[in-house]
């Protein structure tokens, strides 16, 4: 059960090899065991899971089982999970156990995974290294110095850890796929409206999505397949008929063209990440990839356009937050203005609050036409952009991010070079395409991420060109070491 993809346990558990129960128990024993190093979990579900498997196993010993029957899972500690806690790694819902079940996740439960528990995440996932968690930062599997990337850390973290086979993120600007790049695991951020959203605590709802986080594209199509779908409850959720995301991985890409944008792979990128990914295209070259470089002119644009309409939206879904109906509330208010300024001071955190007053300030009388419009002209310039581009080539391939993991504590005091570190990924959300990351190589004993980036609900070529990838390289099977000094 040691390292295994969650293709080869589902085969295993198909073969009788071991028992749900054990399976469960086994990635149980794991968190327990090294855990405490990275903090990957917020909370533990132990025997929610071990009851969910005990039913698993019936399912398949009487034939009714499905391909994701008794295979664990862990959630990001935003989608709401019917009687466990959902904190969103912020003080002011440390309290708050959710009283439904998110749509992403109930199908996935419906599918009969087991849930093993809830994992740590930025605050509100606001952030790009899962330092500002209320229950403190996540470590990165290969070096415990390191961030493993945000908001989503954790859940990065316990995949490349092997204290999950697999996991459930979300990404408003890169949120799945910068930490799948710094611990070297696969991440895939559907097309915006693939996945339902209800019951995922919004951050910038214009932005979010779910995804899976993997060991392997196959083990990502295997969830896509559960994952996806329309939700009446979402009104953001697209009507649309699913892919079978299995169906065409194993579909040569010969001849497939894949663009490289110019503006990727300018002086800000590191080099050794430059090599790796350059690497990384020659192999999909020789394996009948056409390269052909592209452009994408305002990719610079990203940053400024993201960090005006995601605060912006932020600010108003944060609203709710206010002390009165769920969450903290402060010790003995004077009145009610008291109550909601204290609540909120308590309960956020720095980030957080940094973010509601951008968003505030650019919503407000005056500046609205400023800076709000404007980043939306923007951000239809930026899609603009992606759509020429892909009319010309089937996919997009670059770096996932411009730098490998960097110290816990490196950018803390610079927010704004923080923010720097997603300008692969923004741009991608702003649009509302499919991205995925994949490992590709490593850089100074940190992973590397190669990101494809595909046209709206081509899910299914980008994780075909994982496959297929994967299938000639080995970075996706390297693993960090627990238990040592890393």
């Amino acid at each position: 059960m040691e390292n295994k993809t969650l293709k080869q346990l589902a085969d295993g558990l198909s073969s009788r090899e071991f028992s749900s129960v054990e399976l469960t128990q086994h990635y149980l024993d794991k968190i327990n065991r090294y855990d405490e190093q990275l903090n990957a979990y917020i909370t533990v579900t132990d025997e929610q899971a071990l009851s969910a498997a005990k039913a698993a196993d019936e399912k398949i010993a009487n034939g009714t089982a499905s391909a994701l029957t008794g295979l664990p899972i862990a959630y990001k500690d935003l989608f709401c999970t019917q009687g466990v806690r959902t904190s969103c790694g912020s003080k002011i819902l440390d309290n708050f156990v959710a009283p439904y079940e998110s749509t992403a996740t109930q199908n996935l439960n419906s599918a009969g995974m087991v849930m093993l528990g809830k994992t740590n995440l930025d605050e509100f996932a606001m952030g790009s290294s899962t330092e500002s968690s209320f229950y403190g930062a996540t470590k990165n599997p290969w070096d415990l110095n390191a961030v493993p990337g945000g908001s989503s850390g954790g859940s990065a973290a316990a995949v490349a850890a092997d204290l999950a086979p697999v996991s459930l993120g979300t990404d408003t600007g890169g949120s799945i796929r910068q930490p799948a790049a710094f611990c070297g695991i696969t991440g895939l951020k559907p097309t915006y409206g693939r996945v339902s959203r209800w019951g995922m605590v919004a951050y910038g709802s214009s932005l979010d999505q779910a995804g899976p986080m993997a060991q392997t594209a196959e083990d990502a199509a295997m969830i896509m397949n559960a994952l996806a779908g329309f939700d009446a409850k979402d009104s953001t959720c697209m009507d649309k008929p699913v892919d079978n995301y299995m169906a065409d991985l194993n579909k040569p890409i010969k001849g497939l063209k894949i663009g490289l944008p110019k503006e990727f792979f300018g002086d800000s990128l590191d080099a050794g990440i430059r090599d790796a990914v350059m690497q990384a295209v020659k192999q999909l070259e020789a394996q009948g990839a056409i390269i052909k470089e592209i452009s994408l002119p305002r990719t610079e644009l990203a940053i400024p356009a993201y960090y005006i309409i995601a605060p912006a939206e932020a600010s108003t879904n944060l609203s709710r937050f206010d002390g009165v109906r769920y969450g903290h509330r402060c010790d003995d208010p004077q009145d009610l203005a008291d109550m909601y300024i204290r609540s909120r001071s308590e309960g956020f955190g720095d980030e957080v609050k940094r973010r509601i007053l951008v968003g505030t300030y650019a919503l407000s009388a005056g500046y609205y036409d400023a800076y709000y419009r404007k980043a939306q002209q923007l951000r239809r310039l930026i899609k603009q952009d992606f759509q020429a581009a892909l009319a010309d080539v089937d996919v997009i391939a670059g770096p996932t991010t411009p730098s490998p993991a960097w110290n816990i504590g490196a950018k803390n005091q610079d927010p704004v070079a923080m923010y720097l570190e997603d300008i692969y990924t923004l741009s991608v959300n702003l649009a509302g395409l499919p991205g995925m990351s994949i490992p590709c190589g490593m850089q100074n004993g940190l992973p590397v991420g190669l990101q494809i980036i595909g046209n709206y609900f081509d899910e299914a070529k980008l994780l075909n060109i994982g496959h297929q990838f994967q299938q000639a390289t080995d970075w996706h099977t390297r693993k960090p070491t627990l238990g040592e000094s890393n």
